[in-house]
């Protein structure tokens, strides 16, 4: 294993090399100096890293119990002693089935708290169903058929799923 480092200057992403920023609370020709380059206009990169130690399979890791192909942005966790949520009420699969290489099981998704739009616009946007009924909603949980997302599901499964 071998450990690298690459250094460089480069013109500021952030400002396009101009060393002032102009975001949602600048207007009417109103400026702050440039956060990331401080008002160089340039920044210095540098980056470190290590060889992998292989290529067929991910260090181990520890503490982790399940995981998941996206979150969608809900938060995960457990803490089942204080009566909340338990990881099994998110789907995902156990890390030592996820280490060994298994694919994610049928109807790992978080059913509970996502509709198959929501879900499969995080994790694969090609199996995202394309619905009619999906139109014209400003979030996924404004869909006025989300409170009824079991039965889109059901719909997913039958159209898409291995059933």
């Amino acid at each position: 294993m071998s450990h690298h480092v690459i250094e460089f200057d480069e013109e500021c992403t952030s400002c396009k090399g101009t060393g002032i920023y102009v975001g949602l609370a600048e207007r009417d020709g109103a400026a702050v100096v440039c956060w990331k380059c401080k008002g160089r206009g340039w920044v210095h990169t540098k980056i470190e890293y290590d060889d992998p130690v292989t290529k067929t399979v991910p260090k181990p890791s520890t503490g982790i119990t399940t995981v998941f192909q996206a979150t969608a942005g809900i938060c995960v966790g457990s803490n089942e002693e204080a009566g909340l949520l338990v990881e099994r009420d998110f789907g995902g699969m156990p890390y030592s089935n996820w280490y060994k290489g298994e694919p994610f099981p049928d109807k790992s998704e978080m059913r509970k708290f996502t509709c198959p739009a929501w879900w499969y616009q995080s994790v694969d946007y090609d199996k995202k169903p394309q619905w009619d009924e999906c139109l014209g909603s400003a979030s996924f949980s404004s869909c006025k058929y989300f409170k009824e997302k079991a039965k889109c599901w059901e719909r997913w499964d039958k159209e898409f799923g291995d059933e």
